[in-house]
């Protein structure tokens, strides 16, 4: 244990996901030993991201805007929406470059075990969205949690007769056979096509 401010400095960053005690030290430790201005630098952005950075109002990614870059741009298709559970999923999927239309952040998925339901996310304003959309694709993360999500916003999306689809899932290029769990192996298996189709 240490004193004073280390410690809490410590402590703060071993509230962060994914870091735990050891990279915490590691990381307070690398802070103590940095110039000031780097230091400096750090402390500004993180002040900055909190002053300046928000959630879209129409579907929830961060931006410094009212309205994020993708729903600003009148290039996008306006009638596909991609729900996916976090912003950061966002990225990932526009790094394909093979996806083009507008997206929708839940902020989560459904989990009974923490009290997270339908009611909790963002799903009343997704389906505010839905005048003039032909296709909903659901592509919420192949888990327990997002695959209840997803059960769900099919249903849902059934019953008011939107279209609805789901990500594909399935084996990893350049993955073994061997080394893939029985789940993936049946999605596979469920998802497979016809060749030349």
């Amino acid at each position: 244990m240490y004193e004073g401010a280390v410690q809490d400095l410590i402590d703060e960053l071993g509230a962060l996901p994914g870091v735990g005690p050891k990279s915490a030290l590691r990381i307070a430790f690398h802070i103590l030993s940095a110039d000031s201005a780097d230091v400096m630098r750090l402390a500004n952005a993180l002040k900055a991201v909190k002053d300046k950075v928000r959630f879209c109002e129409n579907c929830g990614n961060i931006s410094e805007m009212e309205q994020c870059r993708i729903c600003a741009d009148p290039r996008r298709d306006q009638t596909l929406i991609c729900v996916v559970e976090e912003a950061k999923d966002i990225e990932v999927i526009e790094r394909t470059g093979s996806y083009r239309g507008l997206y929708h952040v839940l902020g989560g998925a459904i989990d009974p075990m923490k009290g997270i339901g339908p009611d909790q996310l963002r799903m009343r304003q997704l389906f505010s969205r839905l005048s003039g959309v032909k296709e909903v694709i659901i592509a919420t993360d192949p888990n327990i949690e997002g695959e209840a999500t997803a059960s769900y916003l099919a249903r849902t999306l059934e019953a008011i007769t939107v279209p609805a689809s789901r990500l594909a899932l399935g084996l990893p290029v350049g993955g073994d056979l061997e080394y893939a769990d029985e789940i993936t192996l049946g999605r596979a298996f469920e998802g497979r096509r016809l060749i030349g189709q």
